[in-house]
C-alpha cells in the first residue's frame, strides 16, 4: 500500500536532504539521488501550496458572494 505524501512529511524531507547538503555528510556517490528527490519535494511542496491557495480563494469568494 503507498503511503500518501504529506506537505509536511515532504518539506522535513526536504529540510534533511538540505541539511545533509549543507553539513557535506552526503556521499558524492548518493549526492544525485539526494538532488532528484528533493527536486521531486520541491515540485510536491510547490504544487500543494498553489492547489491549497487557490481552494482557500475559492472559499473565500464564496464567502463574499453567497449568491453564487
Amino acid at each position: 500500500m503507498k503511503e500518501t505524501l504529506t506537505y509536511e512529511a515532504a518539506y522535513g524531507e526536504l529540510a534533511a536532504i538540505a541539511k545533509e547538503i549543507e553539513n557535506e555528510t552526503i556521499s558524492v556517490d548518493v549526492l544525485a539521488i539526494k538532488v532528484k528527490r528533493a527536486s521531486e519535494l520541491i515540485t510536491f511542496c510547490q504544487t500543494k501550496l498553489k492547489s491549497t491557495e487557490s481552494e482557500v480563494n475559492k472559499i473565500i469568494s464564496q464567502m463574499e458572494n453567497p449568491t453564487n
